[in-house]
């Protein structure tokens, strides 16, 4: 019997609200992000010192990739320092990582991170008896496009889902052999090799919490399988 994934991809802009106050939500953003126990999670825009701290937030297995590393020395006074505020901080300090969560009950036999751009880096996991997941946010403008091709070639097997920040609105003429992208959307999970439904992207209401709008982007979802 095959089994169905429920794939997750969330751009949790270090944390921040819309519009960015001066502290932030990122324990918050896990906890709801996974409180309904999702198979898979791919997270960017993830400040590089939360890397050690996602799995006693999630209750899941955490895979982190460092894209940009943290301007000091140390992650954690980046993250002092950030504390003053947030909003007008942001990732200056801190530095920026993509993060895989798993569902412990789904073994990872395979990691893969291979570098997209300047600061980009894919980050593949390969799931015992599951798909290839990617995890990837690409730079905006110009870069996008390229980078975008270079995550669809470094995604070689056979059952594939790629799951990220593409900073480009479809149509997108390299993902030839995926499925449907998410319309008018930056934010997409993309599959080959296996069904999936259409992703969904989560209505502003179900990212809220104390009044807040959480991140500027809205978590996207699909089930795979």
């Amino acid at each position: 019997m095959r089994v169905a994934w429920l794939v997750r991809t969330w751009n949790v802009f270090h944390g921040n609200t819309v519009p960015p106050g001066r502290r932030a939500y990122l324990r918050e953003m896990i906890e709801l992000i996974t409180g309904d126990d999702p198979d898979v999670v791919c997270l960017q825009e993830v400040p590089v010192w939360a890397l050690g701290r996602l799995e006693r937030w999630s209750g899941m297995r955490a895979y982190g990739a460092v894209g940009a590393r943290p301007l000091l020395r140390s992650g954690e006074l980046g993250r002092w320092i950030t504390d003053l505020h947030h909003g007008l901080l942001r990732s200056a300090l801190t530095g920026e990582a993509l993060a895989t969560l798993v569902a412990r009950r789904h073994p990872v036999v395979a990691e893969q991170r291979a570098p997209v751009g300047p600061k980009r880096v894919l980050l593949g996991l390969q799931l015992d008896g599951g798909p290839f997941v990617g995890n990837f946010h690409v730079t905006g403008g110009a870069a996008a496009a390229d980078q975008l091709r270079r995550v669809l070639a470094l995604a070689e097997e056979d059952e594939v889902v790629l799951a990220g920040d593409v900073n480009l609105r479809p149509p997108y003429d390299a993902a030839q052999g995926f499925s449907e992208p998410l319309a008018d959307s930056i934010d997409q999970i993309l599959v080959r090799g296996l069904p999936s439904t259409p992703p969904v992207a989560w209505p502003a209401e179900r990212r809220r919490v104390d009044g807040k709008l959480l991140s500027d982007h809205a978590p996207v979802e699909a089930v795979v399988g």
